[in-house]
């Protein structure tokens, strides 16, 4: 049985107005009502702000951490 994974993605910084926001989460509601209709359903959960994250990486051998969320070339520009 094949298995997809749906991400929905909530960008940083404040949400949306609440009148906007309460037809996101009325669509949402009825989404995840229709794929458990369908057996579909697997499980829900948020995750953190991408601040509180650790990116980890492989450089020239090497395992660079970096603390937040990535930001392409960060290294380089740092130099």
């Amino acid at each position: 049985m094949k298995q997809y994974l749906l991400s929905v993605y909530q960008p940083d910084g404040d949400p949306p107005a609440p009148e906007v926001l309460e037809t996101i989460m009325r669509d949402l509601d009825a989404l995840n009502q229709e794929l458990k209709a369908a057996g579909a359903w697997g499980f829900a959960g948020g995750l953190h702000a991408p601040s509180t994250a650790t990116v980890v990486r492989l450089k020239d051998g090497d395992v660079l951490t970096t603390d937040g969320e990535l930001r392409p070339f960060q290294d380089e520009a740092e130099v």
